[in-house]
C-alpha cells in the first residue's frame, strides 16, 4: 500500500523557525564550555512565537501572588528576583525557596540553563495554583532546562529503591507538593545525545512529579491536586535498553512507597484533576508520559487477593489499587506529539475517569528490549482512549501494538483512533478485565497479529464492534494467536485482505476462536480464497465493502486534529453492500468515528462509518441480543449436583464442583493442595441419561497452566456397584476437549477420574467446566 502524506502536522511545522537564533543561543558565554561542543545536537524546539503574542510571563498575575524573574545570563542571586531587572541567576536560586500560592517562577525566553535541575518547594491552592513559566522577548524561544543527567540515583546499593532520592531524576521535580501549573518551557535530561545508552542504571525524567508516601508527615494531605503540564518541549532523555523497575519519561507521575500496600492508608496516596496537553516529546525514553503507577510492594505471596467471583490475583496484578481507593482520577491527556520514544509512548496506569485523545505517536519501542505498547492504561478504569493515532511500531513477538486492553482495567473503551503501519498487529488483549470495548477504530497495515495475547479470564464479555482491518494477509501474522479465555463478541467489524495471494491466517492455536462470537461481519479477501479457518458468521458477508477512498492510498500525515479525514476515507460509498447489514447492539455507543449518529435505516452498518441514508433510529433497542446466541445444544450435565473427592478451601469457598455445572467458563473448581490421586469429579444426573460426548476445560491463568496429564471417563453400574470405564487418555485435557468415539453411554452417574499429573507442575487441577451431549439433540 502506498499512503498519502498530506503533510507534517502544524506542532512540526513550527519547528523551523527559531534554528538560527537557536544557534546562536548555544555559543559564547550561555553555554558553559563542557557543552559547547554537544550543543549542535541539541534538537531543535517548536517556535511557540509564531503562535502566541506573547509568554504567559509577560501578562499581569491574575492569582494574587508574587512574581519571580530568572534570567541565566544577566541576573544575580543576591538580587531581589520580583521584576526582569532583578532577576535570580540560577535555579539553585528558586530550589532554596518555598514558593506560596498564586506564586509565578519566570524564566527568559531564549535563556538557558546547563546542568541545573529546578525542584521550587510550596504548594499553590485552589485556585492559586504556583506557576512555572516564561517571560521576555516573545519572538525568543522558550527557556531550555539542560540537566544532562545531573540527577540523585533512585536506587540504593541492593537495587531497591532510595525513599530519599527517588522521584528527584527530572529537570523539573515536585515531590509531595500540589496545585502547579508547569508550560512554556524546554527540557533535556542526556549528557550526551549523540551515544544511545544501553546499559548501567540511569533514570532521568523531564518533569517529575511524585507522592512519596515514606516522606509524608502523619497528617498530612497524600492526596495531590491540580496539575497543568503544557506546550512544554521535552527531548534527550536516555537509560538502558532494559527494565530498571521504575519508569522514567518526558513527563512522568509516579507513586513511591517501600512497603507493602497493606501498611498505607486506603482512599489516598494519588493524583487528581490533571492536565498534561499541548506538549512535544522528541528521542525520550523511557515514555513520553507515563501517569501514576502505584509502587507500593505488592511481589511477595502474600500480596495477592481473591476479588469478589472468588478469583485469585497476584499482587502485581494491583486490584488493590481499586479495592483500596487509590486509583487517581479525573486526568486529560491530549493533544500531544510523540517522536521515536524508547519504550511505550503513553503508559498510563491506576487511574479512572481519564480521557486520552488526540494524541500522535510517531515510534515506540524503539530503544528497549522488552515488551510495551504504544497508548494504553494498565489497571484503570472507566477511561476513554480516542482520536489518537500511533504508526511506526516494532515488530514485536509479544506485545509492540499500538494499543492495549491491558490487566485490571473496569469499563476502559478504545474508540475512534487510527493506526497504521505498525508491524507487531493492533490491538493487545491481556484479559482479567470488565466490559472492555474497541469501537470504531481504524487500522491499516498493522501487519502483525491484530488482537494479541490474552492471558487471562475475564469478568465479563469483550466487545470488538465496528472497527475496519486493511492488512496484507501475505504479511499477517494471525487475527488472533493464541486463545480466546472469556467470552468475546465481534459485531459489525470489516475485515479486508489486500492479498491477492494468501488468504487471511485466523489462528495458530486449536480452539482459539472457541470463546469468540462473530456476527455481522465482513470478510473481504482481493484474492477470492477465504481461509478454511474463517469463523462461522452466519449473518455476515463476504463482499468488496465499497470504501469511498482507495485502501491502496490511506491518508498519513494529516496530523492528529485531522484524524476523520483519515477515517472518510474508509466511509462506505452509497452502493456498499454493507449499508443497513450490521446489527445493534448498546456497546456500539452513540456516534461512529465521524460523529454521525448511530444509526440510520434499518440497522447499523458495518465499519467504522454509519451513513445517512433512510430514517434515523434515535432511540435504538437491542431486540435481537448477541449475548443470547450460544450452542443451543441441550448440555445434560447443566445443574446438576457434582461432587468432588477434594476441593480447595480457598477463594473464599468458591472453588466447588458445583462450578463444573454452571455453564460459565469464568467460574472454575479446583483440588486441593494435598489432594491425593485419582482425583474424581461424580455428576449425578437423577436418572439414566444417554450421551456420546464429553467436554473438559481445564483453567489457565497468568501462571496456571494445564495440570492434568491423565484422566479416565466412567460410569456408574448399578448391578455390580462399581464404576466402568469407558474412555481414558494421557494426554491431558487442557482448553476445549471434546471427547467422542465411545459410542452411546447410559448411565445415572459420570464420573471423571484425574489419574495423573503434568510432571512439571506443582499444584493440583483446576476445571471450568464438564459438558455432556448426545448427538442430534
Amino acid at each position: 500500500m502506498t499512503p498519502v502524506d498530506t503533510g507534517p502536522p502544524l506542532i512540526r511545522s513550527l519547528y523551523a523557525g527559531f534554528v538560527a537564533l537557536l544557534a546562536a543561543l548555544l555559543v559564547g558565554s550561555l553555554v558553559p564550555t563542557a557543552h559547547a561542543a554537544a550543543a549542535p545536537d541539541r534538537a531543535p524546539a517548536p517556535t511557540p512565537a509564531a503562535a502566541k503574542p506573547s509568554w504567559p510571563g509577560n501578562m499581569p498575575n491574575t492569582t494574587g501572588g508574587t512574581d519571580y524573574f530568572i534570567d541565566a545570563t544577566n541576573g544575580r542571586d543576591n538580587a531581589a528576583g520580583t521584576s526582569p531587572k532583578t532577576a535570580w541567576r540560577t535555579l539553585a536560586k528558586a530550589n532554596a525557596k518555598t514558593f506560596a500560592p498564586g506564586d509565578r517562577i519566570l524564566l527568559k525566553a531564549g535563556a538557558q540553563w546547563q546542568d541545573e535541575q529546578l525542584w521550587p518547594k510550596g504548594s499553590g491552592s485552589s485556585g492559586r495554583p504556583i506557576t512555572i513559566s516564561a517571560y521576555g522577548d516573545p519572538s525568543a524561544g522558550r527557556p531550555y532546562i539542560a540537566t544532562n543527567g545531573k540527577v540523585p540515583n533512585p536506587f540504593n546499593a541492593d537495587g531497591t529503591k532510595n525513599p530519599a532520592t527517588v522521584g528527584l531524576t527530572g529537570a523539573i521535580v515536585l515531590r509531595n507538593q500540589q496545585y502547579w501549573n508547569i508550560n512554556n518551557v524546554e527540557l533535556s535530561n542526556d549528557d550526551d545525545f549523540a551515544t544511545d545508552i544501553t546499559t548501567g542504571s540511569y533514570v532521568r525524567d523531564g518533569i517529575m512529579v511524585s507522592i512519596n508516601a515514606d516522606l509524608l508527615k502523619d497528617g498530612a494531605d497524600n492526596i495531590m491536586d491540580h496539575f497543568r503540564i503544557s506546550n512544554v518541549f521535552v527531548h534527550n532523555l536516555d537509560g538502558p535498553s532494559t527494565w530498571q523497575r521504575i519508569h522514567y519519561g518526558a513527563v512522568d507521575f509516579q507513586v513511591f512507597g517501600s512497603r507493602s500496600y497493606k501498611e498505607y492508608d486506603t482512599g489516598g496516596y494519588y493524583f487528581k484533576d490533571v492536565r498534561i496537553e499541548n506538549n512535544t516529546f522528541e528521542n525520550v525514553e523511557l515514555h513520553a508520559v507515563q501517569f501514576a503507577f502505584n509502587w507500593f510492594y505488592d511481589r511477595d505471596a502474600d500480596s495477592g487477593q481473591y476479588d469478589e467471583s472468588g478469583k485469585w490475583h497476584e499482587g502485581w496484578e494491583q486490584l488493590w489499587v481499586r479495592t483500596r481507593d487509590l486509583y487517581s482520577r479525573d486526568v486529560y491527556i491530549g493533544h500531544n506529539y510523540a517522536k521515536s520514544i524508547g519504550q511505550g509512548a503513553i503508559q498510563l496506569a491506576n487511574t479512572k475517569n481519564m480521557t486520552v485523545e488526540y494524541n500522535e505517536v510517531n515510534g515506540y519501542l524503539e530503544r528497549y528490549d522488552a515488551v510495551s505498547c504504544a497508548l494504553y492504561l494498565w489497571a484503570g478504569a472507566d477511561s476513554v482512549m480516542q482520536f489518537n493515532e500511533v504508526y511506526g511500531g516494532p515488530n514485536n513477538e509479544f506485545d509492540g501494538t499500538p494499543w492495549d486492553l491491558e490487566y485490571t482495567n473496569f469499563n476502559v473503551t478504545y474508540q475512534y483512533n487510527y493506526s497504521h503501519d505498525n508491524a507487531a498487529g493492533w490491538m493487545a488483549y491481556m484479559g482479567n478485565s470488565s466490559n472492555s470495548v474497541a469501537r470504531y477504530n481504524l487500522s491499516v497495515n498493522d501487519n502483525g497479529v491484530l488482537v494479541k495475547n490474552m492471558l487471562s479470564t475475564n469478568y465479563s464479555p469483550t466487545y470488538f464492534t465496528n472497527n475496519t482491518f486493511v492488512y496484507d494477509g501475505a504479511d499477517l501474522d494471525y487475527v488472533h494467536d493464541e486463545t480466546f479465555l472469556s467470552r468475546v463478541y465481534f459485531l459489525n467489524n470489516i475485515f479486508y485482505n489486500t492479498s491477492k495471494t494468501t488468504e487471511t491466517p485466523w489462528y495458530r492455536r486449536t480452539g482459539a476462536l472457541r470463546q469468540a462470537v462473530f456476527s455481522n461481519n465482513d470478510y473481504y479477501e482481493a484474492g477470492g480464497t477465504h481461509s478454511p479457518q474463517e469463523p462461522a458468521d452466519p449473518k455476515g458477508l463476504r463482499t468488496d465493502p465499497r470504501f469511498v477512498g482507495d485502501p491502496a492510498d490511506y491518508v498519513t500525515g494529516a496530523g492528529v486534529n485531522k484524524i476523520r479525514k483519515a477515517a472518510a476515507h474508509f466511509a462506505l460509498r452509497n452502493d456498499s453492500p454493507l449499508i443497513d447489514a450490521g446489527r445493534y447492539n448498546p456497546h456500539l455507543g452513540t456516534k461512529d468515528f465521524l460523529g454521525t449518529h448511530i444509526y440510520y435505516g434499518k440497522a447499523p452498518d458495518m465499519g467504522i462509518a454509519e451513513s445517512r441514508i433512510g430514517p434515523q433510529v434515535t432511540n435504538p433497542v437491542d431486540d435481537d441480543p448477541i449475548e443470547e446466541e450460544a450452542d443451543n445444544r441441550v448440555d445434560l450435565a447443566l445443574g446438576k449436583p457434582v461432587t468432588a473427592s477434594s476441593t480447595h478451601p480457598g477463594a473464599n469457598g468458591t472453588l466447588t464442583a458445583d462450578r463444573l455445572t454452571d455453564g460459565d467458563l469464568t467460574t472454575r473448581w479446583a483440588a486441593a493442595d494435598d489432594a491425593a490421586y485419582p482425583i474424581t469429579l461424580d455428576i449425578d444426573f437423577g436418572v439414566d441419561t444417554t450421551f456420546d460426548e464429553v467436554y473438559l476445560d481445564e483453567y489457565t491463568d497468568s501462571g496456571t497452566n494445564p495440570r492434568v496429564r491423565s484422566f479416565e471417563l466412567q460410569r456408574w453400574d448399578p448391578g455390580t456397584g462399581t464404576w466402568v470405564t469407558f474412555a481414558s487418555r494421557d494426554t491431558g485435557i487442557g482448553h476445549d476437549l471434546t471427547v467422542t468415539g465411545f459410542g452411546d453411554v447410559t448411565t445415572s452417574r459420570l464420573r471423571v477420574a484425574l489419574t495423573g499429573q503434568i510432571a512439571t507442575e506443582q499444584y493440583t487441577p483446576t476445571l471450568t467446566e464438564i459438558a455432556v451431549y448426545r448427538s442430534g439433540e
